[in-house]
């Protein structure tokens, strides 16, 4: 999501974001945001991804830009787009733009990651996610009831709540299914729930699973779209691109999550850690990769760890 802000003699007269998909971006909700417009002839906008070129859903923005006259733009970073790289740089400055690329270069592309994720790589932002005991489990082995076995605490399961509004679809195996019948909803917070998609390679789900309910979309990948005989995560991958899903949590379980990991398609592993211990059970996935930040959230310690 692009952010924009309009400024004039250092009073900011206008911002903007991006609109769901198909909607205007950032800098024409800034724009059209302004009552008078001639205010835009001695502007300066900031925009933290490069204006778009081309016509796709909507108008090029940097011929909006021009359009207005407004006489500096401030770009934090390149789209790597190739139907936008540079081209929106271009037009600008040969409209007579003072253009100056490149400022919170790092903060704008580490805001922008699950786009350059997706137009670079051919895939969604993957996020890991999982709970663990203190002695290294992340679920018993077997259980009475057909629902979690909850090792992290309240204020933990909240924040999965809010991770899951914030990405595009959420990820679990047909096992986890089987053994907890989620919803992979977002009922604890305010917030719109994710795309389900559950891996059935063997066709085994019933709809009567809660996965299945009218809460949210749900994409089913069975053998008709992955070869068994092929690498798993790979193919899943090449099935979530093209159902346009930019970034997804990946909830599990165990040998899904470590099918991911070994074929090393992962970005971000958000890992609790609780003081619960379980003795047995089903081990928690083997993951090698940088920690970057360690967070207490309440009796539990979240571990995020990037993949290097």
């Amino acid at each position: 999501m692009v952010g924009c802000v309009i400024v004039v003699e250092d009073h900011i007269i206008a911002e903007g974001y991006t609109s769901p998909y198909g909607g205007a971006h950032a800098e024409v909700n800034a724009i059209n945001s302004i009552k008078d417009s001639s205010l835009l002839n001695n502007a300066t906008l900031y925009v933290t991804l490069e204006p778009c070129a081309h016509y796709g859903k909507t108008p090029p923005c940097s011929d909006l830009i021009i359009a207005h006259k407004i006489p500096r733009v401030v770009i934090g970073c390149l789209d790597e787009h190739d139907k936008v790289y540079g081209k929106g740089i271009s037009k600008l400055k040969a409209a007579g733009c003072d253009v100056i690329v490149g400022v919170l270069e790092a903060e704008c592309n580490a805001h922008h990651k699950r786009f350059f994720t997706y137009h670079n790589k051919k895939r969604p932002y993957i996020i890991l996610k999982w709970a663990e005991t203190n002695d290294g489990f992340i679920a018993p082995r077997s259980k009475s009831e057909i629902k979690p076995v909850w090792i992290s605490n309240a204020y933990s399961r909240q924040l999965v709540h809010q991770w899951r509004a914030e990405e595009q679809a959420i990820l679990v195996g047909a096992n986890t299914v089987i053994q907890d019948n989620p919803s992979l909803t977002t009922r604890e917070v305010k917030g719109a729930n994710p795309i389900r998609v559950v891996i059935d390679l063997r066709e085994s789900l019933s709809e009567s699973y809660q996965v299945f309910n009218s809460d949210a979309k749900t994409i089913r990948l069975t053998s008709e779209h992955i070869d068994l005989e092929q690498p798993l995560a790979s193919q899943i991958c090449k099935a979530l691109y093209d159902h346009h899903i930019t970034s997804i949590l990946i909830e599990g379980g165990q040998k899904t999550l470590q099918t991911f990991i070994d074929e090393n398609l992962w970005d971000e592993a958000r890992v609790f850690s609780s003081q619960l211990n379980l003795y047995d059970g089903i081990s928690k996935p083997n993951l090698k990769g940088i920690q970057s930040s360690k967070t207490p959230v309440g009796s539990d310690t979240l571990n995020i760890f990037t993949n290097d």
